[in-house]
């Protein structure tokens, strides 16, 4: 549930203009509503400045300016599939082996069926989402500069102090972007607060030298930030650590080179830090996962409540798409499904005996009247449904905007946990046995078994490198990890295969060139800087 996002959620640091949004993404995805706010006024006000900060962080969560609908930050597709999370997480989940989409919407089936082009909207939408929120900090980062402050009178040291703390925010935020963008797309338009607002377009950065800037970036705003878990759901060292673990864990992946002695040394450093797994795995998906019960695992959230962060977006689609047949919707907390996403029989057979014989409380997958194999993209009875997340809170009430409150049912108080220390652990692992060293958070064994042993799954005797990606489709789906877990261990184009993968009903091998994404047609048309990702 938010405590910082208020609706309307007025952008007022969009006030100078949008920087890269405006001038990487000049595609049919326009960036609009325009601001005519003046950037003089809006950052000589600490208060102001507050706010556009909090837009940073609220474009993760909403589509626009309104809630749900009707004010959209970007057009040229229908505003709820144009929100950050929900198609970040589509990415993620419906291109690998863990969810599908029943829905037909224009080329939404061609993300299911691993064969999309460079004229897909959704990737488009992805992609424009990504630099728009660049644009934006990049220009909170450039009126936040320590000149920029001084010329504008603010000079008194407990406000400069704490506006320099938002700067380390928004680069973090920033950062956050950039990496969705190295792992998706590769070699991309870049601009930072130094770059010019000429109106030329923005050079193309090679995906090493990409990984070099925010390794940096990361690395220079870690003193900045405030300590690990001082502030739920903003930016602070425990996030930053998690967010080089990950970058280091997949270094090989984006620049050839293996840097898994430095994700050792920065998942030390959460493990190290005041982050305990939460005593029930249920509790972080429930309405209340902002309460200490479940929030002392969580290490950076979008967060979302029913009655202030209203979208089409984020976790309401993840919930409501997950849900349909004969699942009762209001023990959910919603007013009903929508139909959309079942989850492939790969993961579920993660679960030995599931349904029936599996003490693993993770399995949470509605059977009812699902078939568990899919041959039928569009059949929505084929693949079981996920009930992992729940608008009900640890007690059994209904989320605030529930219809047993009153509410029309269709917004929830579930905050995204898009890092939490179940994940570190298992990176940790994973890191040790790929040969980094300095270890001395406990064993890959040790880490895995406090992981299984939270959700009462028997505890392993052993663990290979191999144990680690099933453990992670069992700790972690839904969750928006999967396709680059794959890509990771090199299984992702061959050797693993999933229903439609590659357009056939039983899957098959696709081509290595679909790790990456393509640039969307409309930035390339735009931009004679850039050159498409090869294969497409």
């Amino acid at each position: 549930m938010s405590f910082i996002f208020q609706r309307p959620l007025r952008a007022l640091a969009l006030a100078a203009g949008l920087g890269l949004a405006s001038s990487a993404c000049t595609s049919q995805l326009d960036q609009v509503p325009s601001y005519t706010a003046n950037a003089e006024v809006v950052y000589r006000d600490p208060v102001q400045i507050q706010q556009s900060l909090v837009r940073l962080y609220a474009t993760l969560a909403v589509s626009g300016q309104s809630g749900p609908d009707g004010q959209p930050d970007i057009t040229g597709i229908g505003e709820d599939f144009s929100q950050y999370l929900r198609q970040y997480w589509s990415m993620q989940e419906i291109a690998s082996d863990e969810g599908i989409m029943t829905w037909n919407d224009g080329n939404l089936s061609d993300i299911s069926r691993n064969t999309w082009n460079a004229n897909n909207e959704f990737i488009r939408a992805i992609y424009d989402r990504i630099f728009y929120q660049i644009g934006i900090c990049n220009e909170f980062i450039r009126q936040t500069s320590d000149d920029k402050l001084a010329s504008r009178g603010l000079t008194d040291s407990n406000v400069t102090n704490t506006i320099r703390q938002y700067r380390a925010e928004a680069r973090f935020l920033r950062a956050l972007s950039y990496w969705h963008a190295l792992d998706m797309f590769g070699n991309v338009p870049f601009a930072d607060e130094n770059s010019t607002l000429s109106g030329s377009p923005p050079p193309q950065i090679a995906r090493a030298a990409l990984f070099a800037y925010i390794e940096g970036e990361l690395k220079a705003i870690e003193p900045t930030l405030v300590p690990a878990r001082t502030a739920y759901a903003r930016a602070d060292q425990g996030a930053c650590w998690a967010l080089l673990t990950k970058l280091y864990l997949n270094a090989e992946v984006y620049t050839g080179t293996a840097r898994n002695t430095d994700a050792v040394a920065y998942a030390n450093k959460v493990l190290g830090a005041s982050y305990s797994l939460a005593s029930e795995y249920r509790l972080l998906f429930l309405a209340d996962n902002d309460a200490p019960a479940a929030s002392q695992e969580v290490i950076f959230t979008v967060p979302f409540d029913g009655n202030r962060t209203r979208t089409f977006g984020g976790m309401p689609f993840i919930l409501h798409a997950s849900l349909g047949g004969s699942v009762p919707a209001a023990d959910y907390g919603v007013n009903g499904g929508w139909s959309g996403l079942r989850i492939k029989p790969n993961i579920v057979n993660l679960f030995p005996g599931f349904p029936g014989a599996t003490a693993d409380a993770r399995a949470t997958f509605y059977t009812t009247g699902q078939s568990r194999t899919i041959s039928d993209l569009f059949d929505f009875m084929q693949g079981y449904l996920v009930t992992k997340y729940k608008n009900v809170t640890s007690a059994g009430r209904p989320g605030s905007s529930s219809q047993a409150n009153g509410g029309d049912g269709n917004f929830v108080d579930i905050d995204y946990p898009m890092f939490r220390l179940a994940d570190v652990k298992l990176m940790y692992a994973e890191a040790v046995l790929r040969g980094g060293t300095g270890g001395t958070a406990g064993t890959p064994l040790d880490q895995v078994n406090d992981v299984r042993r939270r959700s009462g799954a028997p505890i392993l005797a052993t663990v290979q490198l191999s144990d680690i990606l099933d453990e992670r489709g069992r700790e972690l789906y839904w969750e928006a990890h999967r396709r680059t877990d794959l890509i990771r261990f090199g299984r992702f184009a061959t050797g693993n295969n999933w229903p439609q993968k590659g357009g056939l009903a039983a899957g098959r091998d696709i081509e290595a060139f679909r790790t990456l994404f393509p640039i969307p047609a409309t930035d390339l048309a735009a931009n004679p800087n850039l050159k498409q990702n090869p294969g497409y």
